[in-house]
């Protein structure tokens, strides 16, 4: 949710009191009024009893075989359309006003999600280009291209990127009109764009993106060593075609962790060279960076001059520092770890429950004396097959009034509901996965995101699927609108509640 939501995102009609005795006939969204928001089997169940519905059966399941935990029920899947392949890698998702902005290497794809229970095609752009992360504002979509192109275009061919005329970065399109998506505009940033993160200036004149990239290579022209930087794209809303390249912000002056070789399992630490994603709280002017070898927790007062107040390295159990997620609070912020890559299976016995997890961090102090301090690992306990790309991926806080809740994909190992309101014993409440993909494929969800009630997951291989979480833990949730949603531009729900 960003903060020019606050107009439209509130839609409530009763007190949660109210709403905890009569929630079985309480109107949720319009097309899908025979939903119930909670399993009426689990209503009024203990916590210890609810724990027991949780808890996945014996054994692995079978190939494409679903299993979920009582409380999570799967509603829709569409599958990939074309113009896309069954090679074409699904990835990050974006959300307004009923719509999902769904990325994938070869374009995007808008869904209108108004009936959760039955999502439809809008519309597809083929325009290739590795990552296709996504995120809205208004009438804009920008999608991270990290794969040299022969030109910006979507017409696009790959090129070396040792060719000094290789193009990657940001492209801009007009999505006011979401059956016709118009490409208006692109901007060339180092290294590519491997994702970035929307960020809203105080008077709503501009957004800003920041820009995660890294690999620099020597031979690359336009990716030189030792990119210890983020580019931030400045984007006028009355001229979007006038985005641009404002600066190229050095973040690790000192070089950043310095790396430790190694292998799975015996262990390795990437040396930093950038990040792979921040997420931002403008409410609190904060930004937390996943940055390969380094956790940081930034000062973003000024949007166009992050400035460090925290960092921290754990170099025993972390070998990727891939994303970030605050809670609602801003008090706590969870890292996820990349071990592997995404394309290990990383969620066994062998690896163990510690590496390949997400790191809870504590935010301690105040003004520039914060501090990340850490807390606890998680980690899903389901134990998965040798041939499972298996790793903690995206995910997005379930908007619960009084807790920590989030969702998150972990590729091949599905999708985890988990509870980290003390951060020192997060504990799961919810999951759902698949089997192994035929023939030992790789895939799973890649983003998983809570939306105006529902979940929702882009999965690599399987296209879209529609989740429904039933469970008295997170009713609140329910009651929780909002119009716009990117992800790693974290809003802050406390206002959304009835009082």
């Amino acid at each position: 949710m960003n903060a020019r939501d606050s107009s439209r995102r509130r839609r409530t009609v009763a007190t949660l009191g109210a709403v905890a005795l009569a929630f079985s006939t309480l109107t949720l969204a319009p097309q899908a009024v025979a939903d119930p928001g909670v399993d009426a089997d689990l209503a009024g169940l203990s916590e210890a009893q609810l724990a027991a519905q949780e808890q996945p059966g014996t054994g692995l399941p079978g190939v494409d075989e679903i299993r979920n935990s009582r409380n999570v029920k799967h509603i829709a899947n569409l599958p990939k359309p074309a113009p896309f392949t069954e090679n074409s890698t699904w990835t990050d998702l974006a959300f307004q006003d009923g719509y999902a902005f769904d990325g994938n290497y070869d374009g995007f794809v808008i869904y209108d999600v108004r009936n959760p229970h039955r999502p439809k095609i809008v519309s597809t752009v083929l325009c290739p280009g590795s990552q296709n992360d996504v995120s809205v504002s208004g009438n804009l979509l920008f999608l991270s291209t990290d794969s040299s192109r022969s030109d910006n275009s979507c017409a696009s061919t790959p090129l070396p990127a040792t060719n000094k005329d290789a193009w990657e970065g940001i492209k801009v399109f007009d999505i006011s009109d979401k059956r016709n998506p118009r490409y208006i505009a692109a901007v060339e940033t180092k290294c590519g764009s491997h994702t970035h993160t929307l960020v809203p200036d105080k008077k709503g004149r501009n957004v800003y993106l920041y820009v995660s990239s890294y690999s620099p290579n020597a031979a690359f022209p336009d990716c030189q060593p030792p990119h210890d930087l983020i580019s931030v794209v400045k984007v006028p809303l009355k001229n979007p075609a006038a985005a641009s390249v404002l600066s190229e912000t050095v973040l690790f002056p000192d070089g950043g962790n310095a790396g430790r070789p190694g292998t799975i399992p015996d262990g390795y630490v990437t040396a930093t060279s950038g990040c792979h994603d921040i997420t931002v709280y403008p409410a609190k002017d904060l930004a937390a960076g996943a940055c390969m070898g380094d956790g940081v927790l930034w000062d973003i007062s000024d949007r166009e001059r992050p400035r460090e107040i925290s960092r921290v390295q754990d170099d025993v159990n972390f070998a990727f520092w891939h994303s970030a997620t605050f809670n609602n609070a801003g008090t706590k912020v969870v890292f996820t770890d990349e071990l592997g890559g995404g394309g290990a299976a990383t969620c066994n016995e062998t690896i163990g429950k510690t590496r390949g997890a997400d790191g809870i961090y504590d935010i301690t102090g105040r003004g520039d004396g914060r501090k990340l301090e850490f807390r606890s690992y998680y980690k899903i306990s389901r134990t998965q097959g040798d041939t499972e790309n298996c790793v903690a991926h995206n995910g997005s806080l379930i908007p619960v009034q009084g807790r920590d809740i989030m969702v998150q994909a972990w590729y091949q190992g599905g999708i985890s509901i988990w509870d980290f309101t003390d951060s020192r014993n997060p504990k799961e409440i919810g999951w759902f996965e698949r089997g192994p993909l035929p023939d030992g494929k790789g895939g799973g969800a890649w983003s998983t995101y809570y939306y105006n009630g529902y979940i929702y997951s882009s999965d690599m291989a399987k296209g879209l699927d529609v989740l429904d979480i039933r469970d008295p833990r997170v009713l609140s949730a329910k009651l929780v609108r909002v119009g716009e949603l990117n992800v790693q531009t974290q809003g802050q729900y406390r206002d959304l509640f009835p009082r």
